[in-house]
């Protein structure tokens, strides 16, 4: 075969642009698989006690859902510091918690100013410190408490899930904690 300097060309500008295509579509998969995740960012976190159910919504569809774990008097609403119950009412996810002594933490802004007049009434410390989060950092078995109500009021998942809450709750979300 003869070497031909024109057909040369049009193959080496074929692969330049082939590796330019490739590169281009890689960096669009990326992007939009970031884009993606935001565009999938909750906007509202649903929590049922009774069903032990956590839900992330976007625009009032479920995008995820996960089973819980809650505190260890979990009927009823916190009143005070101690009493191991969950709250119930509308709150805020208004920070994470990397440092915590739970694998990640999302903190829930409990108590709010209607909290704050109900154990008020009676003289009550409200309480806080109420978050989601994962298993105790340094508990051997922890895997064990899953399916359990075993927290001082915070409502618990898993490791994995609560890194994937985590992923899918901006600070600033809503959350409503009901019955």
């Amino acid at each position: 075969m003869r070497f031909n300097r024109a057909n040369f060309w049009l193959t080496a500008n074929n692969f330049t642009t082939m590796l330019q295509f490739l590169f281009l579509s890689t960096f669009v998969l990326f992007s939009s698989n970031s884009l993606a995740s935001l565009q999938l960012q909750a906007d509202y976190v649903l929590v049922n006690k009774s069903a032990r159910t956590l839900l992330l919504l976007k625009d009032n569809q479920i995008i995820k859902s996960y089973s819980i774990s809650l505190g260890k008097n979990p009927i009823g609403a916190k009143r005070q510091r101690g009493d191991k119950k969950t709250p119930e009412g509308i709150y805020n996810i208004d920070f994470k918690n990397r440092q915590s002594k739970f694998h990640l933490s999302l903190h829930i802004n409990y108590p709010n100013q209607l909290d704050k007049q109900h154990s008020g009434k009676d003289n009550l410390d409200p309480g806080g410190s109420i978050y989601i989060h994962g298993l105790p950092n340094k508990k051997r078995n922890a895997g064990l408490l899953i399916g359990s109500d075993w927290t001082n009021g915070c409502i618990a998942v898993s490791n994995k899930e609560i890194r994937d809450i985590a992923k899918y709750v901006p600070d600033g979300t809503p959350i409503e904690i009901t019955p």
